[in-house]
Parts: structure tokens; sequence; C-alpha cells
């Protein structure tokens, strides 16, 4: 009698907590019967599903195989916890779509391109008399020698509306980001924008181009359907990164700018202690600058020191960071759904100091070593370079505002397609068969 009650109250512990556990993925692709929602389900990660068995292994199109189950066993299951902060999505399943249809664009052009003028006016034209859009433009790209003389492009260009970096915000008004260029646009579009960002459309127009799966030939009708909405999306998570400095005398900040000219993202100030906040794209490069000993900085991660980085630096990189600078120093590349944070040393003073990848949602702190011979100097996506002293801190975490950039075809072709096409990935002769002998 006491094992019938036992075996009734867990499998109604079961049903609950598949009830209260509910994942869209799996009843987006198929209907659950109205049989499977009065029992218990037996499911298992590591054991493959029988043969016909679809009922009870459910796969979706995720990169991230089976939905996960959150019951152990007959009496096991997860922890309810409201603090729950994300949640892993289908890429297949991330398409762009408007709310009302979207009247302003940003247009970013590479600096110091001569190739890049025409297909600039080109787009500037088809946006403003084809399509009727508010077209914002960067004010020292107007500035060009061969945009000011142009007598053909002038009616054009006055109904551009100009903005300057760290002087203007534009955030809340533009819809959508066109980039002619290379990544750097797309990184630079990025440093724009410190909250949300628009969805952002690249063109590949620069030296690389891993971030920029478009080609400009057909840019009419490829332009044309993104307006229309209903385009492939990746979401590319961003660092939220917060330096904290001691306040010394030397550094007065008048009107907000520094005296090297610099004017800070996001300043505050405190007693004693300057606070600057940054959201980055590809990577923080935290290196030893120009003084020729080790750098000597501490590694925290939620609190907990988890070693010294002794070399040249480290790089803390996001997933679409990985191809950059993070491999070039030996780390693995990551698909840019995937959440995560990557830690790579930069020519550690030892050989098992090897490339770590940590959850994305957890906090990274990186001090000076208190027996540091000298201080170290950071740089977020190659910008903003400044010196870290004894008493500073680098807190980096994942942001919660990803670049949405806009796919060519889909995230998973798109990425493979940039490794073969721009990195070259696994290139080589084939192997020669073996004759077959009559």
């Amino acid at each position: 009698m006491e094992m019938n009650r036992e075996k009734l109250c867990a499998s109604k512990a079961e049903v609950s907590s598949d009830s209260a556990y509910h994942c869209s993925a799996c009843h987006d692709d198929e209907e659950w019967s109205s049989a499977n929602r009065g029992r218990a389900k037996s499911r298992s990660l590591s054991a493959s599903p029988a043969l016909g068995s679809t009922k009870e292994f459910r796969r979706t199109r995720s990169l991230h195989g089976p939905c996960p189950v959150t019951t152990f066993g007959p009496k096991a299951c997860m922890l309810q916890n409201p603090k729950t902060i994300m949640h892993i999505q289908d890429p297949a399943s991330q398409r762009l779509t408007w709310n009302k249809p979207p009247k302003s664009v940003l247009v970013i052009k590479k600096i110091r391109d001569a190739s890049l003028l025409q297909p600039f006016k080109e787009l500037c034209v088809y946006l403003t008399e084809e399509n009727n859009m508010i077209v914002y433009v960067e004010k020292k790209v107007l500035e060009d020698p061969a945009i000011a003389n142009d007598d053909n492009f002038g009616p054009v260009k006055k109904k551009f509306c100009t903005f300057r970096e760290d002087y203007d915000d534009i955030s809340n008004q533009i819809d959508f980001i066109i980039c002619l260029g290379g990544d750097g646009t797309l990184l630079y579009a990025s440093s724009l924008f410190q909250g949300s960002v628009p969805p952002v459309m690249a063109f590949h127009l620069g030296s690389l181009g891993f971030l920029t799966p478009f080609n400009f030939e057909n840019f009419q009708s490829q332009v044309t359907q993104v307006i229309e909405g209903n385009a492939a999306l990746v979401l590319r998570s961003r660092l939220k990164v917060k330096v904290v400095k001691e306040h010394r005398e030397k550094m007065t900040v008048q009107n907000g700018i520094e005296e090297n000219g610099v004017v800070p993202t996001n300043i505050e100030k405190e007693v004693g202690k300057q606070i600057m906040q940054y959201q980055v794209l590809n990577e923080v490069v935290v290196d030893r600058g120009p003084s020729s000993y080790l750098s000597n900085v501490d590694v925290f991660l939620d609190g907990h020191l988890i070693t010294t980085v002794q070399g040249d630096g480290v790089i803390v990189s996001t997933p679409t960071g990985s191809t950059a600078y993070a491999a070039a120093a030996g780390a693995s590349m990551i698909h840019p759904n995937v959440p995560a944070i990557m830690i790579t040393p930069i020519c550690p003073h030892s050989l098992s100091f090897r490339p770590i990848v940590v959850p994305a949602g957890v906090e990274l702190k990186i001090m000076l070593s208190p027996d540091a011979r000298n201080t170290a100097w950071v740089s977020f996506d190659g910008r903003k370079r400044q010196e870290i002293c004894h008493g500073d801190s680098i807190s980096i975490t994942t942001s919660c505002y990803p670049l949405p950039s806009i796919c060519f075809r889909d995230p998973v072709s798109d990425w493979f397609e940039s490794l073969a096409e721009c990195l070259h990935w696994n290139v080589r002769k084939k192997q020669n068969n073996f004759a077959v002998e009559e």
C-alpha cells in the first residue's frame, strides 16, 4: 500500500514538473496529445532514443541537441529558479520582423577608402529617393572632398541627418543600420549603441569581411527584402564591461573631456573613483603595454580567484570575437549562437595555460596582482585604450543587449562559409586514393 502511494506521488510530481518547464522549441514543432499530458514521461539526455519512439524523445532543430529534461529518475528534479536570466533559442527560428515599417537608417562607411564613394552614393540615392527614408550619416564622412565637391550629389546630401561620435546620441532615432566596409565597420556600429542595437546589415567591401555576408552587386533587392522584414538573424552577444579606477590627482576631467582629448563613455564620478562602462562585441584585451616585464594580473570568476596571468596578457572574448584576436592566440572558434565567454592567454609563460570557455552570464574581474612589477593596459574592440594601475579593476559579464546581425542565408551557413572564404579553414590538398587494380 505504501509503495503504491509512493509511486502515485512520484508520478504526479513528474507531470507537474514537465508542465512547469514547458519547452516552446519542442511544442512548436509537434503537438502534444492529451494522452501525453496525462502521464509521466521518462526521457534521457545520454541514452539514444529507441527506433520509432519519437513521442518519448523529441529533438529540436537547435544546435544544442535534445530539449533538456528537468526530471532525473523517479524522485529528483531541477530546483525551480525564478531568477533564470537566459534561455537557449533555436537559431533557425531567429527571424527579423518589424512592428512598424522602418523609416530611418544609419549608413556607416569606411573612412579613407576611395573605392567606397560610388557604392555609398548609390545606396544613399536609393534609400532617400526610391524608399523615402531618413538617412543618418556621420559628419566626418561628408567632409570627404570627393563627396563635398560633388555637385550631382548635393541635393541628396542636403537630406541627410548628421551626427558626431561621442557628442550626439542617436540611439533612439535609428530603425536599422547598413555598413559599407569590412569587419571594423560592424565593430564601430556596435560602439555607437551602448544599449539596444538596431538590426545591422553589413556589406562586404573591406579586406576580410568575416562579419559582412552581403555582396553589393544586388544591393537594391537585398535592402528591399530587409525593409519588408522576415530575414534571418544571428544575435551576436556582447560584453558589458565596467572599469573602476582610483581617482588620481593627475587625471582631471573638464566638461566630460580628459586631458588627452578622449571622451569617456558613460562616465560616472564617485568619491575617489572613476567608473566607465562599455559594450564590447569582439574582445577585451589586457596586455603589458610598452613595459618589458611580464604582465601579472589576477582573474576572478564570480568573486573567486581562478588564476594569475603571467605573460603578454589575456583576451576575454565573445563567440563573435573567437575568430579574431583569440583565434590568432590559439583559441577555438565558437559559433555566435553558443552562449559563452572565452578566456585566452597571450603568450603565457606556462605550457599548461590553455584557453578556456566559461558560461555566459558569469562575472569576470581582472586586477593587477599586488606584486606586479608594472601596470597593464586595456582596450575594448581595439579602441579606448587606457592604463590600469594598482587598485583599478575591470569587471566583465554578458550584456543583455546583443547585436542583431542580418544573415545572407542563415546563421549556420553564413558562419561556415565565412570560415572557408575568409580564414580558409581546413583547406589542403586531398589525399590520393588507391588505384583499383583490374
